[in-house]
This record gives structure tokens, sequence and C-alpha cells, in this order.
């Protein structure tokens, strides 16, 4: 019984190496033997539990989004107040820097969407669970009566995902001229403009805090 145990670890190992590979080569450039360096092990050994480059990243994309998207939706959930679930949202849903690998991987993979079936369903997998995540704050404080939006909300939650992605782009990217907090601070100023006002106490919080 012990065996899947190790093999389910040696996976996770090459995930998380396969990601720092991805945040120093970028998606683009990573080789079987970036990883294998990065693990410690030989092309051989990664090819043992993965049969090609292309499975492992997937693999690492799949572990990427769920990482990201659970995360965020838990710490959303342990929150009562929408004002302060869309705080999160915002600042969980953006880099914590240029150097952030995960983030790295999911942007890298959107560049990649149209180059295969596969790719376009993970980046579409990835866009819905942001849709869903910030179409869910703001249908709560409507309901409440916190929030006022004056889009429709399936165009208010579009329009935050796409100010996400936008400002996420550059800033792993390594655009001096966008950090995390100007991306936050424009995302919230929107999302008030638009009737849906963030608190401030828990939008500066770390994402992975």
């Amino acid at each position: 019984m012990a065996r899947p145990k190790r093999q389910d670890a040696r996976r996770a190992d090459l995930v998380e190496a396969a990601l720092t590979a991805v945040s120093e080569r970028g998606l683009r450039s990573i080789s079987l033997t970036d990883v294998a360096h990065r693990a410690g092990l030989t092309r051989g050994a990664i090819l043992y539990y993965y049969s090609d480059l292309d499975e492992l990243l997937v693999e690492a994309h799949r572990a990427g989004v769920e990482r990201f998207c659970d995360a965020r939706d838990d710490r959303i959930a342990g929150l009562d107040d929408p004002r302060d679930q869309l705080a999160v949202a915002i600042r969980a849903g953006l880099p914590d820097g240029p150097d952030d690998a995960l983030m790295r991987l999911l942007y890298e993979f959107d560049i990649l969407a149209g180059s295969s079936a596969l790719h376009d369903e993970l980046v579409e997998t990835m866009y819905r669970r942001q849709l869903a995540t910030y179409t869910g704050v703001l249908q709560r404080g409507l309901d409440r009566g916190l929030f006022s939006p004056q889009l429709d909300l399936p165009t208010f939650a579009m329009t935050l995902v796409a100010l996400e992605d936008s400002y996420g782009l550059h800033i792993v990217g390594g655009n001096s001229l966008i950090t995390v907090a100007d991306a936050e601070s424009a995302m919230r100023r929107v999302s008030e403009r638009l009737g849906a006002p963030a608190t401030e106490d828990h939008g500066t919080e770390h994402r992975g805090a």
C-alpha cells in the first residue's frame, strides 16, 4: 500500500520541479532535462511517471488551477461580508510578483491557447473557475443589498476576470510600471465605480495567507 503513496509523492515533487523550471526558463523553452535537474532525477526517471514533457506540464497546470482557485474560494468561504470576499478575491487573484512560478505557468498556458484542444480545455477551465468566483461574490453582495451593480452580473464578472488576467500577465512578465499594489488598487476602484465596493482591511492580504 505504501508504493502508490510514494508514487503520488514523487509526482507531486515533479509538478513542483516543473513549476520552478517554468519560472526560470519559460514554458516555451523548458525541457525534460530542466525538470530533471530541478528534481534531482534523470530524464528516464521522469518518463517512468509521465509519458512526455507535455503530460507533466498538463498535470502541473491542473494542479496549479486547483491550488489557485481552491485556495481563493476557501478563503472567500471563510468570510461573511461580500465586501470582504471581493477584497480577497481581487488580491488573491493577482500574482505575488514577477517571480510567482505558479501564476507564470497558468498565464503561459493562456498564451498556448489554440495550439491544441487540451490546452484550450485547460485555459477554459481556469476561466470558468475565475468567472464563478466573481459571479458568486457579486451575487451575494447584490442579494444582501451591499452592491448596486451598474452592469449585469455576467458582464461585471467577466470584466473583473479580464482585469485580473491583464494585470497579472504584466506582473509576471516583469513590467515594472505595474506593481501588484497598483493592479489591486485599480481593480478595486473599477469595481467600486461599477457598484461593488470592496473593504480596505482584507484586500492587501497575501494570497497564501
